[in-house]
């Protein structure tokens, strides 16, 4: 059944320009088709990030009742070294590099990315189709582009026609960017190009002789080109018309712009209903990318081998790193950055793990809680909205903080709200993982301590000796014996 909190969802709609509200195109139904990653080399953090972002939004959606396809494809051939075509197959490249079978490559990091994934205690998706997987689909997808008008096949490569294309439609819906433009802005074609225009794109490549990846076609032996793989496999398990395509702001164009001429081109309609793109994330203010070497990888972070952080950090953090920024934002990492959400983190499941433990009656609580919770899923439906999600997190730890020293009241009704609210939002929506590091769950545990024991020495030097007893007697009951030797405490765990 649909949640009635289905029909405040809102989201940002990248080729409207503005926040829409959610309706599927099937009521209870939603398809939505995320770019994975080209799998030649480690997924770096910025990549994770646009998929740790979409895993949110695949569990709030099947929160609020709706069946969702969550189609993830993995690329494995036809991504080349150049946007203009040019260069070599990524994954052909690293084959001939580690002297490896190319397939060989796409199964290690294709296992590597399966791997942080799991440590980021993601969802897999419910298809993860590759491209080297749907070839006859991409070829049947050209034939239906020539067919209408807008390609054209040179010395055994067939190019898009976006010229053509442009005289009746409009290319570059997504990035905004009009074709003349482009064509001013162009370099020449040399006469060794098979291209009518710099603009057009490839949908099958020519195999030259030392291309290892190469398949059967009606226009030789080649491979198909990178745009038209997500086309060509959204259409087979979403359908001609889908809910959300997704994917990493980077791919607005020519990705995106080129996977809506390709679906208009064959069967007249935009691809998607809504496009979602995910804003970069930034290493020290400088754009984290593989091609100009500043980028960290997850598991650098994990182990702290790297040159850039203090310490390693657990995926966890990094986790409540990325969600402390909007996905539509830029995100810069740093080691204050990470130091900062480690501190917050801890805090949020301090607190968390000591609801339980909290004194709680039945008189009127000094917080509403059904507020809280109202305003906790307006956040989500505001575009998923997870800074402001914690931000509300927080107010309801600063209130629990007050009912831990005795100065808030907690109804017992409401204690069980916030208990069971808290762990929803925690585990199941941001998706954190429970199985956290002890040794991390110990310090957190110690600096909690540490902290009453300082609550206490204040109320003693205050004369209020009714506080400073009862936060005695609580730890007592919590297996923890305090030692005061008269102008300072220690404390032992009993057991």
């Amino acid at each position: 059944m649909i949640s009635n909190l289905a029909k405040d969802l809102k989201i940002y709609n990248s080729i409207s320009g503005k926040k829409e509200s959610f309706i599927p195109i099937e009521k209870n139904n939603v398809g939505m088709y995320v770019c994975g990653p080209t799998v030649y080399s480690n997924a770096h953090l910025g990549n994770c990030r646009t998929f740790i972002s979409f895993d949110l939004i695949f569990r709030y959606l099947t929160h609020l009742g709706f069946k969702v396809r969550y189609v993830r494809n993995l690329t494995d051939v036809g991504h080349l070294e150049n946007e203009d075509d040019t260069g070599e197959d990524k994954i052909s490249k690293k084959a001939r590099l580690e002297k490896l079978e190319p397939m060989e490559v796409v199964q290690k990091y294709t296992i590597d990315f399966h791997q942080i994934m799991n440590k980021f205690n993601t969802i897999p998706p419910n298809i993860e189709p590759t491209a080297s997987g749907h070839i006859i689909e991409q070829i049947e997808s050209i034939k239906k582009i020539i067919s209408s008008g807008y390609a054209y096949e040179k010395n055994g490569s067939v190019y898009f026609d976006i010229s053509e294309f442009n005289k009746s439609k409009k290319y570059g819906k997504l990035s905004g960017r009009k074709i003349e433009e482009m064509m001013n802005q162009s370099r020449d074609l040399d006469g060794s190009s098979d291209k009518k225009n710099p603009q057009d794109f490839a949908l099958w490549k020519k195999a030259e002789k030392n291309h290892i990846m190469n398949w059967d076609s009606p226009w030789g032996k080649g491979f198909p080109g990178w745009h038209l793989e997500c086309t060509s496999m959204s259409k087979k398990y979403l359908g001609e018309s889908f809910d959300i395509h997704g994917g990493g702001i980077d791919l607005k164009f020519p990705h995106h712009d080129c996977e809506i001429a390709q679906s208009e081109a064959i069967d007249g309609c935009n691809p998607a209903k809504y496009w979602m793109h995910t804003n970069m994330l930034t290493l020290n203010g400088k754009k984290m990318s593989k091609s100009v070497d500043n980028f960290i990888l997850p598991f650098q972070i994990f182990d702290g081998q790297n040159k850039i952080l203090s310490k390693k950090f657990d995926p966890n953090t990094v986790k409540f790193f990325i969600y402390q920024a909007h996905y539509r934002s830029i995100l810069d990492l740093s080691d204050k950055a990470l130091l900062a959400s480690e501190k917050g983190f801890k805090k949020l499941i301090s607190v968390f793990n000591l609801i339980e433990t909290l004194k709680s009656n039945e008189n009127k609580s000094d917080f509403n809680v059904d507020n809280w919770i109202t305003n906790c899923y307006e956040k989500l439906n505001d575009d998923f909205n997870t800074p402001m999600l914690i931000a509300e997190l927080f107010d309801c730890v600063k209130f629990l903080n007050g009912v831990n020293i005795g100065s808030k009241n907690l109804n017992s009704s409401d204690k069980n709200k916030i208990s069971t609210t808290f762990k929803f939002m925690l585990f199941d929506i941001l998706g954190f993982s429970q199985q956290l590091d002890e040794k991390t769950d110990h310090n957190s545990q110690k600096e909690l301590i540490e902290l009453l024991i300082k609550i206490r020495s204040n109320a003693r030097n205050e004369k209020n000796f009714k506080l400073s007893d009862e936060i005695r007697n609580e730890l007592l009951n919590l297996g923890i014996k305090l030692n005061d030797d008269g102008s300072s405490s220690s404390f032992e765990i009993m057991k």
